[in-house]
């Protein structure tokens, strides 16, 4: 699983960054999205139902949350 570290990134550039390294993975593949913009809440399970992906968790650590999203299409 590849890890994609967004940690000081506002918005909306996790997304951004989300959508290109999605597009590199195959079909099933998965990535985790490390993040503390406070619109990544809102933003990625929007983009990942826009999108077609699934978002598989969201944990909530100290300072920051890690989304683990796994690739559709």
């Amino acid at each position: 699983m590849e890890t994609l570290d967004a940690i000081g990134l506002l918005c909306p550039l996790p997304v951004l960054k989300l959508r290109k390294r999605l597009k590199a993975l195959p079909q099933g593949g998965e990535i985790e999205l490390w993040a503390d913009d406070p619109a990544a809440v809102i933003d990625v399970p929007h983009f990942c139902a826009q999108a077609g992906h699934t978002l598989l968790s969201v944990t909530e650590t100290e300072g920051h949350s890690i989304y683990r999203i796994r690739k559709e299409n």
